[in-house]
């Protein structure tokens, strides 16, 4: 496998400056002696132009003769080459990809909407250039298909049975989420000389048509866990209050008047609205 090479090119300035010295000496030839053969340096005066070229900041241009790859050229500024050199322009600068959001099935089967945004530039201009056809499309695919491929290594979140509050996921692993797909997208460009700068989800979702039954289960897992720290706060509290009254002798309670004691408060406690009182004008057990 090849890899890229920096070319020697001639400075473009001093070529410039042969070019007007070979015009010159044909228009004084040719008015000087009526001689036409001084026409012929016409010849030379196009080779000469066609050889110039000019590479921006950030830019590269990839010299081929023949079919056959002479090198590239990095340096920014005015030059001159060999006019046979075919001569392709590849940018150096950092690129933004912004992909399509794409449905596909999480490692649990529901369909979600993902996208990745994605930060590369070439680093290998060869390879990029005679590795792959068209190597920013190939960065389009590529990424598609490790958006894919990454989607379906995790579950979009920890709601469903079986899965724990430890494992990975999409919606709540991030960083370890963006750096495996950071690898694979790395992996894939590799072959065509790609540098992967940052790789990161930039859109999430579940897909249309679970989306809102999605939501209710979220809600009521929700429910549910606030219900359960309720519940816990809860019993804690009666605990101390029970304790506490019995320890400052305020009231001695038996079974019926502990159990009595403990569903009220629950009830103040656990209930979703405001308690409202009421006076016992009896005994307990009337």
């Amino acid at each position: 496998m090849k890899y890229e090479n920096k070319i020697n090119t001639s400075n473009g300035y001093l070529m410039f400056g042969i070019l007007l010295l070979v015009i010159a000496v044909m228009i004084v030839g040719v008015f000087s002696t009526d001689n036409a053969l001084f026409l012929g340096l016409l010849v030379a005066v196009l080779f000469i132009v066609k050889g110039f070229f000019i590479v921006n900041p950030n830019s590269s241009k990839v010299m081929v003769l023949f079919g056959a790859y002479r090198g590239t050229v990095k340096d920014n500024g005015f030059f001159w080459a060999n006019p046979f050199y075919t001569k392709q322009r590849i940018s150096l600068r950092a690129r933004n990809f912004y992909s399509e959001r794409v449905k596909v099935n999480d490692k649990i089967g529901n369909p979600i909407l993902i996208n990745v945004i994605l930060v590369w530039k070439v680093e290998d201009t060869y390879k990029a250039a005679f590795d792959v056809d068209q190597y920013e499309e190939f960065v389009r695919v590529q990424t598609d298909a490790a958006v894919r491929k990454l989607a379906g290594t995790y579950p979009y979140d920890n709601f469903a049975e079986g899965h724990h509050d430890h494992e990975i996921t999409l919606l709540s692993g991030m960083d370890e989420v963006n750096e495996a797909l950071e690898s694979e997208i790395t992996e894939r460009l590799a072959i065509a000389g790609i540098k992967v700068m940052e790789a990161r989800i930039g859109y999430l979702a579940y897909a249309p048509e679970i989306a809102s039954a999605m939501l209710k289960r979220q809600q009521a897992v929700a429910i549910v866990a606030a219900r359960k720290k309720i519940v816990e706060g809860a019993v804690g509290m009666v605990e101390d209050a029970l304790s506490k009254l019995s320890e400052d002798g305020i009231i001695d309670f038996d079974d019926d008047k502990k159990a009595s004691m403990v569903s009220n408060l629950m009830v103040v406690l656990c209930g979703d609205k405001e308690a409202t009182p009421v006076i016992n004008t009896g005994t307990l057990h009337s």
